[in-house]
Order: C-alpha cells, then sequence, then structure tokens
C-alpha cells in the first residue's frame, strides 16, 4: 500500500522497522511505501492534545515495491488561495513520490476564494472537504464530504469559509 498521512491538527508520532522516527504536524505530507513488508506503529504524542488526521491508502502500481517513507512540510503560504501538490507518481514540485498513477492537491480557502482545476480526458478525481465549507462546480459541500468526480473538464472549488480541501487527481 501506499499510505499518505496528512495532520490537520495536532501531531502524530511514526515508528517503523526501517528504523524511522518522526513527528507529522499540520501540513506535513508523509507516504509510507507498505511494499514488500514494514512494521510501524503510530501514536499522539501529547497527553493533553488531541490530534486530527486524513489518512489515504492507495493501491501500488504493481506489487513488490522496496519498503520507504517519505516525509516533508507544505507550509500553509503553498496552499493559501492555491492546489499544492504534496504527492505524485515522480515527486514533482517537491511533493512526496508515490507509486500509482494519481496527484493529491491540498488547499485552503477563504470565503471567496477560488481555484480551478482541469482534469484531462479519461481522469477522474475525489474531493475531500477536511474543514469548512466550499462549492464545487456550483455545488455546497461542508466539513466530512467527499465527492466523485467524472467527465468533468473543469473543477472550480470555492471557500464559503475559511476551508481545507484535498483533492485526488486518479487515473
Amino acid at each position: 500500500m501506499e499510505i499518505i498521512t496528512y495532520v490537520l491538527e495536532g501531531a502524530l508520532e511514526h515508528r517503523d522497522s526501517l528504523g524511522t522516527g518522526s513527528v507529522i504536524r499540520p501540513g506535513d505530507g508523509q507516504r509510507m511505501s507498505a511494499g514488500t513488508g514494514i512494521r510501524h506503529s503510530e501514536a499522539n504524542p501529547s497527553r493533553e492534545e488531541s490530534v486530527h488526521l486524513l489518512q489515504i491508502w492507495i493501491m501500488p502500481d504493481k506489487q513488490g515495491h522496496k519498503p520507504g517513507y517519505e516525509q516533508k512540510e507544505f507550509p500553509a503560504g503553498e496552499k493559501r488561495g492555491k492546489l499544492r501538490l504534496i504527492a505524485s507518481p515522480n515527486g514533482e514540485n517537491g511533493s512526496v513520490t508515490i507509486h500509482q498513477d494519481a496527484k493529491l492537491y491540498v488547499s485552503l480557502l477563504e470565503p471567496g476564494d477560488s481555484v480551478d482545476h482541469k482534469l484531462t480526458s479519461g481522469r477522474h478525481a475525489w474531493l475531500q472537504v477536511a474543514k469548512g465549507s466550499i462549492d464545487l462546480n456550483g455545488k455546497r459541500l461542508n466539513q466530512g464530504d467527499g465527492a466523485a468526480i467524472s467527465e468533468e473538464e473543469k473543477l472550480q472549488i470555492k471557500g464559503n469559509e475559511s476551508a481545507e480541501v484535498l483533492l485526488f487527481d486518479l487515473a
């Protein structure tokens, strides 16, 4: 599996059998390739603060990838009012690398902010509203809502209130 962890609030401590250990904080993107096998644990390192995260599991493009781990920080300024690529097959634009024909973008939107994304013919998308409220091509979505999108050429995402969204561009 390709496992992408994105922390919204708090922190998540990661340890694995590769000897990797880190703390994932809001704005960080972490990818772990489970590959041919890996043992790992994740826990909230704080007794006072809760952690709120999204963890996405994606089937890899083939079996047998070596286990791997990668974590990068994606500052809020790189996501505010725009779509910031945080995961892709080739690590473009400083994103973490995943073994699948998929791209993951994150955006922070304020009321009235709008971002557009063009879908190439034959591709699909999934939009997840992590926080706040948005309009997706004129349809309102609230925190926790997701939308599966096919046969659309253009996606327009407009903030209704302070929002954080994840957009997956999928084969």
